[in-house]
């Protein structure tokens, strides 16, 4: 059986949030500074599947109580 010859994926060169080339302290981003701005995507939501479920609001409510927040009833 012939064996399909397998093209590795190319490495990542630059930065995903600005596009210069990538630092080795901060891999797989330039600076710090673009590692933070990542971070804050990803905990703001902007990294997420979206999805046609509503959220359910007794699992908000609970989330929200166990951090100290406001009862909710």
């Amino acid at each position: 059986m012939p064996t399909a010859a397998v093209k590795p994926l190319g490495k990542r060169r630059s930065c995903p949030i600005c596009g210069k080339p990538i630092a080795a302290a901060h891999r797989p981003f330039c600076s710090g500074r673009c590692a933070d701005v990542d971070l804050s995507r990803w905990l703001g939501g902007r990294y997420r599947i979206a999805t046609e479920e509503e959220p359910d609001i007794e699992d908000l409510a609970e989330a929200l109580r166990a951090e100290g927040g406001q009862e909710f009833d």
